[in-house]
């Protein structure tokens, strides 16, 4: 499986942002659509999720303001970032998980200004 992520970039607070991630491999085979973050200095965090069945996953600091979802056409994941907060600057990783294994995209940086 790999992931290519894209969309990052430089934001005003305030601004918004949609990031992709285009996935190719065994895309039958996951069970999990993920978009983590990691802030200088900071562990790596989950984000939002999408697991088969179920309703998506927001961290609470995201919630109202980032929205997760799917293509299944394109095999696109996607993160729309509203209402973006300057502590929401990071390197953002989508991931995805087949059964217990885990893969990453290269990872996207995302800056806010305030």
């Amino acid at each position: 499986v790999q992931l290519q992520a894209s969309g990052g970039g430089l934001v005003q607070a305030g601004g918004s942002l949609r990031l992709s991630c285009a996935v190719s491999g065994a895309i039958f085979r996951i069970n999990a659509w993920n978009w983590y973050r990691q802030a200088s200095g900071n562990q790596r965090e989950l984000v939002a999720a999408i697991t088969r069945g179920n309703s998506p996953y927001y961290d609470d600091s995201v919630k109202g303001r980032f929205t997760i979802s799917r293509d299944s056409a394109k095999n696109t994941l996607y993160l729309q970032m509203n209402s973006l907060k300057p502590e929401d600057t990071a390197v953002y990783y989508c991931n995805v998980r087949l059964g217990t294994e885990y893969y990453w995209g290269q990872g996207t940086l995302v800056t806010v200004s305030s």
